[in-house]
């Protein structure tokens, strides 16, 4: 009997509010670590009409301009048109930063205190992360979160090399995939909506949206006569970005990572140092997943394990490939406790996660992108999985 769904996933464009905000916290994580490869960064940044607040806790030997790092970050976006009341060069910055707490650094650090059962680096807070993959992309990633993300990028490349002057720089994307037994089939329904200048007319919009971005970067194949195209879909967007809405760091989570298909353990990425699991953990278990499902040991895998604050050892470390594995689940996790170290030390050594690689990640998703410096997309340890079955 068929088993027919739709599965919807959304992307958001470097101009949404919340993007704003995780673009600058995750530049200024990397100007830290350019410097300082163990600096400690939690940045939160929120953004508002005029308004941009960076505030969080750094411990780092880099000297910084946290205000220019700010005001060149949304420059690179685009916000610096004569109509924008969010503005690179005339938004209000205001800075509330402080040390890292004592307490948990060092919970974090690799060093005996009394108290804590431990010498070796533990996790800087408890938690679980998860991590996914999915054999129906070539990227091992789900294919509504996929063709969101390429509907963002392609509004972006032609934004920024001017090729349709009236677009702005906030957006949202949205797919809608008929899934048939567990593959993707079609596409229903594709959602985009796009800041525009005051004078582009919403015919102008559609047509564009259509032709050139959607019809450009989705499989002709998932696309028929029942595609429904909703764009612009209030009829007029031209107050967007931290004018029109509030942003604030980490608010797109479900964004970042696998568009609700696999599960997310709820802390965000961006902003943070690797030594917070809550973003080195999660690329793990997205490194893990790819690897099982490369290695065709399922064809859907999603890892899940949790963390005690200053203790080195996951706490639990399980699997669900979802009645797609070619073994038994049991021995699928038993393989991956012998070829992974999940230690919070180790997760950083094996990803070289200390690096200011971090702006690569910001937009259109942590996951699946082809990009060396992005470790966790590696499919290296294949033949080691296969090894230790």
């Amino acid at each position: 009997m068929s088993n027919r769904y739709i599965f919807s996933s959304e992307s958001v464009g470097e101009g949404h509010p919340d993007k704003v905000a995780d673009t600058i916290s995750d530049a200024v994580l990397d100007a830290c670590l350019s410097q300082d490869k163990y600096s400690r960064v939690a940045c939160e940044t929120y953004v508002k009409s005029n308004v941009c607040i960076v505030g969080g806790e750094i411990t780092t030997k880099a000297q910084l301009d946290v205000e220019q790092i700010a005001r060149e970050s949304i420059r690179e976006i685009g916000y610096v048109n004569d109509d924008d009341v969010f503005h690179a060069d005339r938004v209000f910055v205001n800075l509330l930063l402080t040390q890292q707490s004592a307490d948990i650094a060092q919970g974090v650090d690799a060093r005996k205190v009394k108290g804590k059962r431990t010498s070796k680096q533990g996790a800087g807070d408890q938690g679980l992360m998860f991590g996914y993959a999915s054999n129906e992309t070539p990227e091992l990633m789900p294919a509504p979160i996929m063709f969101a993300h390429r509907l963002g990028r392609r509004l972006t490349k032609i934004r920024k090399s001017g090729g349709a002057p009236w677009l702005r720089p906030d957006a949202k994307s949205q797919v809608s995939v008929i899934y048939d037994n567990g593959k993707p089939v079609g596409i229903s329904n594709v959602v985009i909506s796009t800041q525009h200048a005051a004078d582009a007319s919403h015919d102008k919009i559609e047509k564009f949206c259509i032709n050139e971005v959607i019809r450009q970067v989705l499989p002709a194949r998932l696309l028929s006569r029942d595609t429904e195209f909703l764009i612009n879909p209030t009829g007029r967007f031209v107050v967007g970005g931290p004018q029109g809405d509030t942003g604030l760091t980490g608010r797109k989570i479900i964004v970042d990572s696998y568009g609700g298909m696999g599960r997310h353990g709820g802390g965000a990425f961006s902003g943070k140092d690797p030594t917070k699991v809550d973003r080195s953990a999660a690329y793990m278990g997205r490194w893990v997943a790819k690897n099982v499902v490369a290695a065709k040991l399922a064809s859907k895998c999603e890892v899940q394990f949790a963390y005690a604050i200053g203790h080195p050892d996951p706490v639990s470390v399980h699997i669900e490939t979802f009645g797609t594995a070619t073994v038994p689940d049991a021995k699928i996790t038993r393989a991956i406790n012998r070829v992974f170290d999940f230690q919070p030390a180790a997760i950083i050594d094996q990803l070289r996660l200390r690096r200011p690689i971090y702006s690569k990640t910001t937009n259109y998703g942590h996951f699946g992108k082809n990009d060396k410096d992005l470790t966790w997309e590696a499919t290296n340890k294949v033949a080691a999985l296969r090894s230790a079955l």
